[in-house]
């Protein structure tokens, strides 16, 4: 499913314009990103929270070369499940 899937479905479902639809998830979606730039969290009760989570600078190796390589510190966004939505899930 895409995200104009989505937008379809919920145009169908609400009666509201695709225009319309696809704004208002199109500023869901950039107020994510936002909270997630700023460092901060987002939780959605019943479906799950959007984190960002800092990653320590390591050694790696190059498996060609078979040498270190540092892997610089970085932040990565994450996604926890809620426990509603992974039982939901796992009694379809």
């Amino acid at each position: 499913m895409t995200k104009a899937d989505i937008v379809e479905d919920i145009a169908q479902r609400t009666g509201l314009t695709k225009k319309e639809v696809s704004e208002t998830v199109d500023l869901f979606l950039s107020q994510i990103s936002d909270l997630l730039v700023e460092g901060k969290h987002l939780e959605i009760r019943g479906f799950g929270t959007f984190k960002v989570k800092e990653r320590k600078e390591r050694m790696a190796r190059n498996p060609r070369t078979g040498d270190a390589v540092p892997v610089p510190s970085r932040r990565v966004p994450i996604f926890k499940v809620s426990k509603m939505l992974k039982d939901k899930v796992a009694l379809s």
